[in-house]
């Protein structure tokens, strides 16, 4: 009898040692494709943003009460509450520094979500005038990769000069 089952056995424990074997490595899978779609997708927003055109800029968020941001007022939820969070700053007359990002990273999650990571930039002229790094969740939407959700941070100023 055992030896009627040890061909079966054999196969189950070599099928077995096999699948132990095997990795998956979704993340890796098609990243520098989508590299390529975040970096473009935020190179157009901040040329939106330089252009004074907040629906270009918010074009990267996913249009969802579920949306969410952090930066220095809090937790704000929802793609209406980030649009009015931004919405100031595009008012005719409103000040608002040229933007540009920096050290843009993007890695896949899944098949249809990434994360990112970069830094965005202020600046007028050849003088910075705000930094701070950010992560970008972003799902792949029949309209390209949307942010559903972005955490915005400030670097610390600088100490006043000394007197």
């Amino acid at each position: 009898m055992i030896g009627s089952r040890l061909p079966k056995l054999r196969a189950l424990l070599l099928a077995v040692s096999f699948v132990a074997g095997c990795t998956i490595e979704i993340e890796d899978e098609g990243d520098s494709d989508v590299q390529a779609s975040v970096k473009k997708m935020l190179e157009e927003s901040a040329e939106a943003w330089n252009r004074g055109e907040l629906a270009g800029f918010m074009d990267d968020y996913l249009e969802s009460e579920n949306t969410t941001y952090i930066g220095g007022a809090g937790l704000l939820t929802g793609y209406e509450s980030i649009r009015a969070r931004y919405a100031p700053l595009f008012e005719p007359g409103a000040a608002r520094d040229s933007l540009r990002f920096e050290d843009v990273r993007v890695r896949r999650m899944a098949a249809v979500e990434a994360i990112a990571t970069a830094r965005w930039i202020l600046y007028e002229g050849e003088t910075v005038t705000g930094s701070g790094p950010f992560t970008l969740v972003l799902r792949h939407t029949s309209g390209g990769w949307k942010i559903i959700h972005d955490h915005s941070s400030s670097d610390p100023s600088p100490p006043p000069p000394a007197e």
